[in-house]
């Protein structure tokens, strides 16, 4: 068999800590993997031992075991040297690297930073360095299959910080195509895409594993490519082999098809849990919410009252027109989706509405009743306000040594970390959400020793917490698992019917649409209108 990486009795380790305790896989020419497994249960210690940022370690072993028979511990990959990711992570370090290099305090202007075309040409002889001059191969990207592939030829000249979550994927992944890796580890890569890009996606992913599934085109242009997922929900057809981690240990190796058949008996065995389990999370809630009177410091909205209210809204910059003549109201009890395709002005909207977005000072907004500039501070509407985005995801990973508790606690007073000492109600409100979502006794872990999706998991209880006015979530299942994702819409779902909290929620996947959102904000960009109000 020609095995392109063989490991045989490895721990995981990064630097002197172990992660896994013994990891036995082999990839050979002719299999197409997908990584799959729950948050936190082992999956992302083993794409990072690929990727060279932990490390594969043989096992010590007496001789005498090795002279028995069995294999020696061993690691050996064609890739060693040669892998690239492209992951929420790493999206997030992006934006982090980013903000790092905005110099928008020292110039005149706002520091419109790297543009996709300069961020690409840095694997193909171009500088990191700032105002570096562009290789000659920039001016022919367009032309590139790979840039073609990723559908990104319209925003080349953006900035990266003025791109969509799903835009900084696709321009990660045409930078991971060109650079020339030979194994390129894709994880979770439908997450945060519209349809359209999901079926690109899609569509490239099968057309290239299918020609890599004959060992004798390991010379296509393009990398091997290994799939990582969190749930088993739109897997190429192009797979043929999963490995899945659990417990911290490999939970299952084989066939697509065996997995599948797992996976139907485990569904089958927790469908008659499910029912009960959303009752006993119901009655929890209620009593949490019942003893530390979570409404404190929140005021509460009277049905019907006027939360937000665009009027004939204008956002861009240059020549790019993000929102045309928006106009919209959300009211107390009405809880909305927001959906369109990737770079329509979603997130935008959400960022009007928080603050981050400066634009919203000379634009027709209200909230709350008031117009944003009329006087009110920034920490007035935070009060009223509980948020999960991608951007509030990349700050705290920015003070990633925040416990889980603090990390709560720090949804009371707004912060990004908490820099004063809790009161007793606090930690106690703290314990009882975090028993909740199954992070019981691990009040004291940080946030940065997370996977991602559990990060994203804690990020919702801080928002949920003071029960505000408006609980606005940008795509808030990103990097769940099943469990977790069941779990946090459970939540949400209850939340809402509490009848003091009204959501807002941007999601591309239809099947995290909650049935208490029942009015829905279409964006359709480059139309006339550019927006839709739906009835659900």
């Amino acid at each position: 068999m020609n095995s392109l990486i063989k490991i045989q009795d490895c721990s995981v380790q990064g630097g002197t800590k172990k992660y896994l305790d013994r990891v036995d896989w082999c990839m050979n020419a002719g299999e197409a993997w997908l990584v799959i497994g729950p948050n936190g249960g082992g999956k992302a210690d083993f794409i990072k031992a690929l990727s060279g940022s932990m490390q594969f370690v043989p096992n010590i072993r007496p001789a005498n075991e090795i002279n028995g028979g069995s294999e020696a511990p061993l690691y050996s990959s064609r890739y060693s040297d040669s892998v690239a990711v492209v992951s929420l992570e790493a999206a997030a370090s992006l934006i982090e690297e980013e903000r790092e290099r905005d110099e928008s305090e020292y110039m005149d202007k706002e520091d419109a930073g790297r543009t996709g075309r300069q961020y690409i040409c840095e694997v193909l002889g171009g500088s990191s360095k700032k105002n570096a001059p562009l290789p000659p191969i920039a001016a022919r990207l367009e032309t590139m299959p790979q840039v073609k592939l990723c559908g990104i030829e319209k925003i080349l000249d953006r900035g990266l910080r003025y791109m969509s979550t799903g835009e900084i994927r696709r321009t990660l992944l045409c930078r991971a195509l060109l650079s020339g890796a030979g194994l390129l580890v894709l994880s979770d890569p439908f997450a945060g895409l519209d349809a359209t890009s999901r079926a690109i996606l899609l569509e490239f992913f099968d057309s290239i594993v299918r020609r890599q599934l004959d060992s004798s085109s390991e010379d296509s242009g393009f990398p091997r490519i290994i799939l990582s997922m969190e749930r088993f929900h739109e897997i190429p057809s192009a797979i043929n082999r999963v490995i899945e981690f659990s417990n911290k240990k490999i939970s299952f190796g084989g066939s697509r098809e065996e997995y599948e058949n797992v996976l139907a008996q485990r569904q089958a065995a927790s469908e008659k849990e499910r029912e009960v389990q959303k009752a006993a999370f119901r009655s929890e809630l209620d009593k949490i919410r019942a003893e530390s009177k979570i409404i404190s410091g929140c005021k509460v909205s009277k049905p019907g009252e006027s939360l937000i209210k665009f009027t004939d809204v204008n956002v861009g910059w240059d020549d790019h027109h993000v929102l045309e003549n928006l106009s919209w109201e959300v009211k107390a009890g009405e809880h909305w989706c927001i959906r369109g395709p990737n770079g329509s002005g979603k997130t935008t909207i959400l960022e009007l509405i928080t603050g981050d977005n400066m634009q919203v000072f000379r634009e027709d907004i209200k909230l709350f009743g008031n117009r944003r500039g009329s006087g009110e501070s920034i920490w007035d509407i935070k009060k009223r306000l509980g948020i999960v985005s991608y951007r509030l995801h990349v700050e705290y990973r920015m003070v990633g040594g925040t416990s889980l508790e603090n990390t709560i606690i720090s949804g009371f007073k707004d912060s990004i970390g908490l820099y004063e000492t809790p009161s007793d109600f606090e930690l106690a409100t703290a314990k009882a959400w975090l028993n909740l979502a199954g992070f019981g006794g691990r009040e004291k872990d940080t946030f940065s020793s997370l996977s991602y999706g559990e990060q994203r998991a804690v990020l919702i209880l801080r928002a949920a917490v003071k029960s505000p006015s408006v609980l606005i979530l940008d795509e808030p299942c990103h990097g769940l698992d099943e469990d977790y994702r069941d779990k946090i819409l459970g939540l949400l779902e209850t939340v809402a019917s509490t009848g003091t909290t009204t959501l807002l929620h941007v999601t591309h996947d239809p099947t995290e649409v909650l049935e208490c959102e029942k009015h829905i904000l279409e964006l359709h960009p480059g139309e006339s209108p550019m927006y839709a109000i739906l009835e659900n």
